[in-house]
C-alpha cells in the first residue's frame, strides 16, 4: 500500500465545474484495459454458477432485432424477420430452461429484456420467453420484470402479450418528441404518434412506464430538449431516463457526420447546459432523481435493474451477444447468432468469453453503485480499501467540493448538478486511486485532465 499518489491529476477545474471541469468525458470507467480473458470459458462458467451466492442478482434477455439501424445506436445486430426471430426464441428458451445458472441464486431481483428491440417479437414469442423466465427462475414477490420496446410495431396484441404474461415495467426508446429530428435518426413514429402511444400504455395503468430521451444530438437545439422534457412531464409517465449522447466510433452516425451528411454532435459545454436544463425542468415537475441520467414521477417507479447492476450484482445473462456477471466475472453470449443456435443445439452454454474480476472489485462496485445515485460513503470505501485511504484521498475529495463537483457531509460526499455530469469521470479517478493506494500501480485507465477551455 502507499498513501504517496498524485491527486493533482485528478484535479477539476473550478471556474465553470459544469462546463469544464475536464478536458473530456470519461464513458466507461469500469472496461478493463489490457486484461486476458479465462481460458476455457465454458468450464469456468459451470465452476461459476456451481457456486451458490447470496450476493443480489438480476437477468438479462437479449433480443438482437431491430426493424432498421437507427444512426445513434451501437447495438444494432440483425434485421426483424419474423420467421428468424421465432428460430431465435426456440433455442432462446432451450437456452433458459438448460443453464444451470439458474440454481446459483435463490432470488432474482430484477428481469431485463433489452436489445435490440424485444417488443419487435410477435406476441406469442413475447409470451413464450417471459414464461420461460418466469417457469425457470426463482423470481422475486416483487421482482421488476422490464420489457425495452419502441413505438412502432408495438401494438396492443404485444402490449397485452407483455402484462398478461407478468410484466410490470416497459421501456420505450423515444429519444426526441421531435418528428424531422426523429427522421433524420431513422425513427418511423411521429410526434402524435408517440404522444398518443405512451398516453395509452399509461391509462391500461398495468405496469410502469418510462422513456428514454437524448441530448447532445446533431441537429437538436435546446429549445428543442427543453420542450421535449415539458411535454414528457406533462404525460403521465412513471420515469424518465436523459442520456447524453455517445457517439460510437466507426458507427453509422460517426460516418453520417464525417460524410457531412450530418452536423457536428453539440459540444461538450452544450451539452452540460442541456443536462443542468433537464434537470432543473424534470425536477421543477415534482420527480426524484434515482440515478445519474434517471427521474421517478411516482413512487412506483424503482429503476431497479440499473440500480442495481451499476453496483455490481450478479447478472444471469441470456441471448446471443448478451453480458452477464458472476462474483466479479465479465461474461459475454457468443454474439454471432449462427454459432449461439448452434451450440445451443449441441447442449451447449455459449460462453464466449469470461474476464478476470477487477482487483479489489468490491470497492470498485461501491464507487460505481455510490457514484452513479449520487451518495458515496468514504467510511465504507475504506472498510473496503485499508486504513488511511480516505485520509490520503481528503485533499482530492476537498478539491472536487471547491470546484463544486460534490459536497461533503461527515464522511458522506453527495454530487452537485456538475458532479452529476461528470461522474464517470469522478469513478474513473477513484478506480484509479484505490489500485495506487492498495497495490502501489495504476490501472490502465484513460487520463482525463482539466482544461480551461474545454476544447
Amino acid at each position: 500500500m502507499t498513501s504517496h499518489f498524485n491527486l493533482e491529476a485528478h484535479f477539476a477545474n473550478g471556474e465553470n465545474a459544469l462546463e469544464q471541469a475536464f478536458a473530456r468525458r470519461n464513458l466507461f470507467p469500469w472496461i478493463q484495459r489490457g486484461v486476458r480473458p479465462l481460458a476455457n470459458p465454458h468450464s469456468r462458467y459451470r465452476e461459476l454458477v456451481s457456486q451458490k451466492t447470496t450476493r443480489k442478482c438480476v437477468a438479462y434477455v437479449h433480443i438482437p432485432f431491430c426493424a432498421n439501424h437507427c444512426l445513434f445506436c451501437g447495438f444494432y445486430r440483425d434485421r426483424s424477420s419474423e420467421e428468424v426471430m421465432r428460430d431465435y426464441v426456440d433455442h432462446l428458451i432451450r437456452e433458459i430452461e438448460s443453464d444451470p445458472a439458474k440454481e446459483r441464486a435463490d432470488t432474482i431481483n430484477a428481469v431485463y429484456l433489452g436489445g435490440g428491440t424485444p417488443s419487435a417479437l410477435s406476441a406469442k414469442d413475447l409470451q413464450r420467453v417471459i414464461g420461460t423466465l418466469r417457469n425457470n427462475l426463482s423470481l422475486a414477490p416483487d421482482c421488476e420484470i422490464t420489457v425495452e420496446g419502441r413505438v412502432a410495431g408495438f401494438d396492443d396484441e404485444r402490449v397485452d402479450a407483455c402484462f398478461d404474461a407478468g410484466v410490470n415495467r416497459i421501456s420505450i426508446g423515444i429519444q426526441s418528441f421531435d418528428t424531422n429530428l426523429r427522421r433524420r435518426f431513422g425513427r418511423k413514429a411521429d410526434k402524435k404518434d408517440i404522444v398518443s402511444f405512451l398516453s395509452g400504455l399509461c391509462d391500461r395503468d398495468k405496469g410502469v412506464i418510462v422513456c428514454d430521451l437524448i441530448f447532445g444530438l446533431p441537429g437538436q437545439t435546446r429549445q428543442m430538449w427543453e420542450e421535449d422534457i415539458r411535454l414528457c412531464a406533462s404525460l403521465k409517465l412513471d420515469g424518465v431516463d436523459l442520456y447524453c449522447l455517445t457517439v460510437h466510433e466507426k458507427g453509422p452516425l460517426a460516418l453520417s457526420i464525417e460524410k457531412g451528411a450530418l452536423p457536428l454532435q453539440a459540444p461538450l459545454p452544450e451539452m452540460a447546459q442541456m443536462y443542468e436544463a433537464g434537470l432543473e425542468i424534470i425536477e421543477h415537475a415534482g420527480w426524484r432523481h434515482l440515478n445519474q441520467a434517471h427521474w421517478a414521477a411516482g413512487t412506483r417507479e424503482r429503476n431497479l435493474y440499473n440500480q442495481l447492476v451499476k453496483a455490481g450484482a450478479d447478472c444471469l445473462a441470456f441471448g446471443s451477444g448478451a453480458g452477464g456477471m458472476l462474483d466479479g466475472h465479465r461474461y459475454v453470449v457468443d454474439g454471432d447468432r449462427a454459432s449461439y443456435q448452434r451450440r445451443i443445439v449441441e447442449g451447449e452454454k455459449p460462453v464466449a468469453m469470461i474476464l478476470p474480476p477487477a482487483r479489489h472489485y468490491q470497492a470498485r462496485d461501491l464507487v460505481m453503485g455510490g457514484i452513479e445515485g449520487g451518495r458515496l460513503d468514504l467510511a465504507a470505501l475504506e472498510y473496503l480499501t485499508a486504513p488511511g485511504f480516505v485520509d490520503a484521498l481528503s485533499p482530492l475529495v476537498n478539491q472536487w467540493e471547491q470546484s463544486g463537483l460534490v459536497v461533503q457531509k461527515g464522511t458522506v460526499i453527495t454530487l452537485t448538478t456538475a458532479g452529476w455530469f461528470w461522474h464517470c469521470n469522478l469513478v474513473g479517478s477513484l478506480f484509479e486511486l484505490i489500485a495506487i493506494f492498495m497495490d502501489g500501480r495504476a490501472v490502465d485507465l484513460p487520463r482525463f485532465e482539466f482544461t480551461k477551455t474545454g476544447k
